[in-house]
């Protein structure tokens, strides 16, 4: 099957605006590999100090300078059940790493922050700049330059595209990304969301709340709903980082274990003097980064990935905007449903076919680049495959040809919706991001008051105020990542959503975040230019009628904003002080917009693989 048109000219549109800067990045990139093992550049003091504490055997090896060594870096810690089974993982990559001829390293820990955790609270603000801290941890552990490839331990929200910033950092080292699996299923979804919602409305006490919420989240692995961090490991699939199938095998299984071991070996098989030579800075190219927009699209996954994968592009000097996210979901019908978008949570969606299916599906309709390097080799075809255990070994074999449950996961030509579920909303208000997919058609649209909240909190005890019972457009500036690092409000989705099932005509408009669990109530989130950076969301008062019409890409206040005064800015000291948020001071002075990936990285383009791009007037010349 061809490419699609418009994937083709997107994907064209993309190469152009790298043009020479982008250019001079793979240049600079492809000529940090060398002919010979990285830590034959060192001297024998450096090489001392580097292997001083390994076993003797990797000693050895590491001494002949001869063969690979390969980095671990991992995001482990056992508080959080993603990152705990990550624990095992070292051993198993060097012993498979030793078993090839090779060595393996534990180059450095990055942090991993849940944001599962810190909803709602003071961390919270620190969620979105651990991404640049994880990029920038990642940079430190092979900055020793000791290491031929690198194997990359993450999973959660922050944590895979930090990772891939910091990989992208040493583009000419090939790269592996490792999961660990999500969780097996718990307690249902709806009755998970029932209980929330009880206890937002007060009919259930805190001990019911939290019996429910750990019978859903119960045990080692990822969560089990189509958020952020479940998206990151479809990305990884559908860019071709990941073994193919690996994204959604549970931990503590033989499969996991099998496919881990594998990994390693695959990253040794991948360096510069094997004859298979890989580095990521060929693996992520522009075809790569379409591609990630296509299955974000085609499975209904989170909005932060229009903030994650434009500063993950920019590590390598490719430069996405939300006109190419809303392009690709005009023509990329949605395949999957996955809680919050359906029923069924990702081992369900793995069950009935999974990213397999999904793959193929896209591909036979011209809508995936296959002809993309992956760290199995060229083509995405075999991301089509899944992997099994025969005999004890790891084996792999054509997934899904049919879905086994059309609820969860359709063919191309009965999808769930003609397009993405992902649009962009822009007018006097500024530019925004709506996730459609989980908002039923009937609400695409309300036209109702603003109310004006200067955070979360206000709107709930408004709503327990009984405030709220009414139609209204709950309006929440100040939460941009200048302000406060830009936050998830994610405990405003019981609330409005209590609210909307009482009858109410209601919507959310914040320059703040709603993420992967972004729900049935329609939120036009994101918005920039944020308020604190002069956006006129900072300049809506309450009374104003505000339109959110995600049926015609349309975000307006029914006012003339012109015409007021700038908006006096709120007392934010409270934001900036405490649990760790007095560190951030200048990462809040130099994050880009949102559209240019709310990143603190490359902003000196002296020091930068490309200078940032000036913000988006609202019109833009190159939309399709």
């Amino acid at each position: 099957m061809s490419l699609h048109p418009v994937v083709q000219e997107v994907t064209e549109r993309i190469v152009a605006r790298g043009g020479e800067r982008r250019r001079r990045w793979l240049e600079e990139t492809r000529g940090r590999a060398g002919s010979r093992v990285q830590r034959s550049h060192l001297s024998c003091t450096n090489l001392a100090h580097g292997f001083a504490a390994m076993p003797e055997r990797a000693k050895v090896l590491l001494k002949v300078q001869e063969r690979p060594n390969v980095a671990i870096v991992s995001s482990y810690n056992d508080m959080l059940s993603a990152h705990q089974p990550l624990g095992d993982f070292p051993a198993w990559l060097k012993e498979a790493a030793l078993e090839v001829g090779a060595t393996a390293q534990f180059a450095g820990g990055v942090p991993a922050m849940c944001d599962g955790v810190t909803q709602g609270q003071a961390g919270m603000e620190l969620s979105l700049f651990s991404r640049d801290v994880i990029a920038m941890a990642t940079a430190v552990a092979l900055s020793h330059q000791m290491f031929d490839a690198a194997l990359y331990l993450g999973i959660c929200d922050k944590i895979v595209p930090g990772l891939v910033m910091g990989a992208l950092a040493f583009g000419h080292l090939p790269a592996v990304f490792v999961p660990g699996g999500p969780m097996t299923t718990g307690v249902g979804n709806d009755d998970k969301a029932k209980v929330r919602q009880l206890y937002a409305e007060g009919k259930v006490g805190r001990d019911e709340l939290l019996e429910a919420e750990s019978r859903a989240y119960h045990g080692p692995g990822t969560c089990t709903f189509y958020g952020t961090a479940n998206s990151n490991q479809m990305l990884m699939e559908f860019m071709g980082l990941h073994l193919p199938g690996t994204s959604f095998v549970n931990p503590y299984t033989p499969l996991r274990e099998a496919l881990t071991r594998e990994a390693a070996r695959q990253a040794v098989s991948l360096w510069h003097g094997g004859g298979r030579y890989t580095p990521i800075c060929e693996v992520l190219d522009e075809r790569a980064f379409v591609n990630g927009i296509v299955g974000l699209m085609a499975t209904g996954g989170s909005t932060n990935h229009t903030l994650h994968l434009v500063a993950m592009a920019r590590a390598a000097c490719i430069e996405l905007n939300w006109d190419d996210f809303q392009a690709i979901s005009d023509v990329v019908p949605l395949l999957a449903r996955v809680y919050p978008n359906g029923k069924a949570d990702v081992n369900g969606f793995r069950d009935a076919g999974g990213l397999q299916f999904v793959i193929r599906q896209l591909l036979e309709a011209g809508l995936l680049h296959e002809d993309v390097n992956t760290v199995v080799g060229p083509g995405l075809a075999a991301y089509c495959r899944e992997p099994y255990l025969q005999d004890g070994r790891l084996a792999w074999r054509d997934g899904a040809t049919a879905s086994a449950d059309e609820t969860i996961v359709r063919p191309i030509d009965r999808p769930f919706l003609p397009n993405g579920g992902l649009r962009v909303l822009e007018g006097n208000i500024g530019r925004s991001i709506i996730k459609t997919s989980a908002v039923d058609p009937a609400h695409f649209v309300v036209e109702a008051p603003a109310i004006v909240f200067n955070d979360q909190d206000e709107v709930l005890a408004a709503f327990q105020r009984g405030e709220l019972e009414r139609d209204f457009v709950a309006v929440v500036p100040w939460q941009g990542p200048a302000a406060n690092g830009m936050p998830e409000l994610h405990k405003l989705t019981p609330t409005l959503s209590v609210l909307q099932g009482r009858g109410f005509r209601v919507a959310l408009v914040t320059d703040g975040r709603m993420s992967g669990a972004s729900g049935k109530v329609p939120a036009a989130i994101h918005v920039t230019p944020e308020a604190l950076k002069g956006g006129t969301i900072g300049k809506v008062r309450t009374g104003d009628m505000v339109r959110v019409d995600a049926a015609r890409g349309e975000l307006e206040v029914l006012a003339d904003l012109a015409a007021r005064p700038a908006a006096e800015v709120p007392d934010l000291r409270p934001h900036h002080r405490g649990i760790g948020r007095d560190l951030f001071g200048n990462m809040r002075k130099s994050v880009s917009a949102a559209e240019q990936g709310a990143c603190t990285l490359f902003a000196d383009e002296d020091d930068a693989p490309g200078e940032v791009a000036a913000p988006r007037a609202a019109a833009t010349s190159d939309r399709l």
